[in-house]
């Protein structure tokens, strides 16, 4: 019999893109692995990537927390990640925690991944150290997002912020104009790509492209956010055509 396994995603609510990218890779996924998959989300009120709303919306994300556990969902994934860098260093773990003891709670104990924290992990995992960063935000959250992954151990030797502040906008970045954006920075010392530090900027459409136009690992918020997921609900990490990260290697 296969395992149905319900999928949780806490997302800003004028978010588009975490609920069609990591569906898209855990249906890839159902192609060459037996387990399957359903999706649920709840909402947090968010228009403008700005800091006042991004601290308004986070302070919603226990009552979606709850909502989710209500369905009794096998793994809750907070899907914003500048949103969470944003409450200052460290603050993936506070949050984690935070929403797990909501989930118990409610009598629904479900394990919590913030895609800050799997961005960061996912770092760690495939041993990137010097990174180069493409994020969409206005310059000044693009440098918090920066520090916030210089203060968890990476160097960040190149960065591009998009200076996109309305989050709609974000969603409707064309994913194609990515590996020109990447192919100006300069990468030939770093070890992986973080080609989208953000959930609602799309990117896998150009993954498996930029890595073989540079030659190096590529990962993004939604690729290590499902690595993320498939590691806390103990099934094998792998996902066709969503880089390196998610190609068994790890």
């Amino acid at each position: 019999m296969q395992k149905l396994y319900r999928i949780g995603q806490i997302v800003p609510s004028s978010n588009t893109t975490m609920e069609t990218e990591i569906p898209a890779m855990l249906l890839a996924r159902q192609q060459i692995r037996p387990e399957r998959f359903t999706f649920h989300s709840s909402r947090m009120r968010m228009k403008k990537v700005v800091k006042e709303e991004l601290a308004a919306m986070d302070a919603e994300s226990d009552r979606c927390a709850i909502e989710l556990s209500d369905a009794r969902v096998d793994v809750l994934g907070y899907a914003c990640l500048v949103a969470i860098m944003a409450m200052g260093h460290g603050y993936h773990r506070v949050s984690q925690q935070r929403l797990g003891q909501r989930t118990q709670e409610n009598g629904a104990p479900a394990p919590v991944i913030t895609s800050a924290g799997a961005l960061v992990d996912a770092l760690k995992v495939i041993g990137a150290e010097r990174i180069v960063v493409v994020a969409p935000y206005m310059q000044p959250l693009t440098d918090l997002v920066v520090d916030y992954i210089r203060n968890e151990g990476h160097t960040v030797v190149d960065s591009r912020a998009l200076q996109i502040p309305d989050n709609l906008e974000v969603g409707r970045h064309d994913a194609q104009r990515l590996p020109g954006i990447v192919s100006q920075l300069d990468y030939a010392n770093a070890d992986a790509i973080v080609l989208s530090a953000c959930v609602q900027m799309p990117s896998l459409p150009v993954i498996a492209k930029v890595e073989a136009m540079t030659r190096k690992p590529v990962i993004t918020a939604a690729v290590a956010t499902t690595y993320a997921m498939l590691k806390a609900l103990d099934l094998e990490p792998v996902v066709p055509g969503a880089g390196a990260l998610l190609s068994g290697a790890y």
